[in-house]
């Protein structure tokens, strides 16, 4: 049962747009904090957008999803969990990156995880581009690789760009896999489409055995049938689920870095969380929420929505 001191602020006590805005109006909590140690599941902020390679934003992502949290209430409506009851949240606030080093910024990017993770703390990361999940992992698999459940339009499974660079938001499971945080046998990618420079990254997935679902499958087959088959892949050994908000398809989430057509609904994009219920999920991510291309604010809401989601299944 979550403390009190938890609690987040009411729309009945406080309207919705007034008081500093903070994830889903949590306590602020961050290290050092006299009651950091009694968190369960924090919420961080990753301003980060270095790994991107076309159009920037994504920096300013966590800052506009922070002010759309706050339209975030207290029960889950269709699934009836009441995650700030269950157990203790609160916002831990940003990780203070560089944004002019990627390598000193994955270094603080993992410093700062492994803070929670010596206290026990379960990260909700909002991002920040793809490449932020690297360094998250690196701090939740010291004690060995991880279950992956990854929510994209993108596999993120490339060798390198321009020739070599090795660190973009289009190659952080790669380097996952290579440095040994994912077991690429426990790993399954949904909602793969768009167009294509080459098959490289389809072939490493099928090369290492990270089971790669479609968008043409995902449609043919249905929600509950996909995901069935991911809780069957991941099982129930420790697990992280990554979800890139152009999973969705850009009607509903334009505000994003490389938007692909055809992809799910607004509803379905909710309806794949909830389908992770009982996993032992270590941490989750939605990241690529780009503001620069939709200021009305519609894909943060999502986004949040989406990270409420996982709030509750982590929760539970």
């Amino acid at each position: 049962m979550a403390e009190d001191f938890f609690t987040p602020v009411s729309g009945m006590e406080l309207p919705r747009f007034a008081g500093v805005p903070s994830f889903m109006r949590l306590p602020v909590v961050p290290p050092g904090h006299d009651r950091f140690d009694d968190v369960d599941i924090g919420i961080i902020g990753v301003p980060w957008d270095s790994g991107t390679t076309n159009r920037p934003g994504p920096r300013h992502g966590p800052r506009q999803l922070r002010d759309a949290s706050t339209m975030i209430r207290a029960e889950n409506a269709a699934t009836r969990v009441r995650p700030f009851e269950l157990v203790n949240c609160a916002d831990l606030g940003d990780v203070g990156i560089n944004p002019a080093d990627i390598d000193d910024s994955m270094d603080r990017i993992t410093g700062f995880y492994r803070k929670l993770a010596s206290s026990g703390i379960r990260p909700l990361t909002a991002g920040g581009d793809h490449l932020t999940s690297l360094p998250v992992l690196r701090a939740l698999a010291e004690d060995g690789p991880l279950g992956m459940v990854h929510f994209d339009a993108h596999t993120d499974l490339f060798h390198s760009y321009f020739g070599g660079t090795m660190y973009t938001h289009g190659t952080p499971f790669r380097r996952a896999v290579e440095e040994e945080l994912l077991d690429p046998k426990r790993v399954v990618q949904i909602g793969i489409r768009g167009t294509a420079y080459d098959f490289e990254d389809r072939d490493f997935a099928e090369a290492v055995g990270i089971r790669v679902i479609p968008i043409e499958e995902f449609f043919a087959r249905g929600v509950q049938d996909v995901m069935a088959e991911a809780v069957e892949i991941v099982g129930e050994a420790p697990t992280y689920v990554s979800y890139d908000i152009d999973f969705v398809d850009p009607v509903y989430a334009p505000g994003t870095g490389t938007p692909e057509v055809g992809g799910p609904t607004a509803f379905q994009a909710l309806q794949v969380v909830r389908a992770l219920q009982g996993l032992d999920i270590v941490g989750a991510d939605l990241v690529e929420v780009s503001p620069p291309f939709d200021q009305s604010g519609a894909t943060a809401w999502l986004g949040v929505s989406i990270m409420f989601e996982l709030l509750c299944v982590m929760a539970r």
